[in-house]
Formats: C-alpha cells, structure tokens, sequence
C-alpha cells in the first residue's frame, strides 16, 4: 500500500538556525520559509537526492509543533511520510485493520497542496506517519 518515503519531518525551535545549519554545514539545498497557519507551522523543505527533510517550526499560539517542543525542548523527528496512489482506499484498508486515523478521518491538503492524513503513533511503533496522495 505504502509508496516512497516522501519526507522526513523535524520539528525544531528555531528554523533559522535549523535551516543554517542544512544548508551551510551539510551543503543541503534548503527551500525558503512558509508559513502554513491551517496547520501551525512554518517550514522548509531541505532537497536530497531521494527524499526531502521537513524542517517545522510553530506558527501560532495553538501549533501542535509547539505542544512537541514543549516535550522535546531541542526539537526532533515529528513524522515521516509515507505516499499512497489512493489516500480515501489506504484510510479504508487501514481503518479495516485497527489503526487510528487522526481528526475526523477525512483527507486534509498538506503543505505540498496534496490530500494527507495522520495515523496516530500508537500503531506504529511510536511513529506519526504522515500519508499523501501520490
């Protein structure tokens, strides 16, 4: 069901600094900010070869990237996102098979203007996991 792994997100503190230090000590091509209000979060996108780095900072008082750096006050992996060819069929199969579809269960546009969902960490090892339609 699962496609390529499209990115990796990392929430951290300060995307600033965040993005300095993909770009400057990596050598990483790392894409201007975006604020993303509908979501709580400003990002960048950091280019690989065969996947991209989501580098997430809260925008806003309610960011649910703020509640994460509350607990990781030095910023970490936040998700990974997985892409599906069919989102509505991947959020019935995995419905199916027990995992909990976070929010009302009903694909929302992600930052790459794509339908996402989230699949709540607790059936997978721990992990938010992230879908977007191919």
């Amino acid at each position: 069901m699962i496609g390529r792994l499209n990115h990796v997100a990392i929430a951290v503190p300060d995307l600033k600094m965040a993005s300095a230090s993909y770009k400057n000590t990596l050598g990483a091509i790392v894409s201007s900010p975006r604020d993303e209000p509908e979501h709580g979060v400003r990002i960048v996108f950091v280019d690989l070869p065969n996947t991209k780095i989501e580098l997430l900072e809260p925008f806003g008082d309610e960011s649910p990237i703020q509640a994460f750096l509350d607990k990781n006050p030095s910023g970490g992996m936040h998700h990974v996102c997985f892409e599906v060819d069919d989102i509505l069929s991947a959020r019935d199969k995995l419905k199916k098979e027990g995992a909990r579809i976070i929010g009302d269960g009903e694909p929302k546009l992600g930052a790459h203007g794509k339908p996402v969902l989230f699949l709540h960490p607790k059936n997978f090892s721990g992990t938010l996991v992230e879908l977007e339609q191919a």
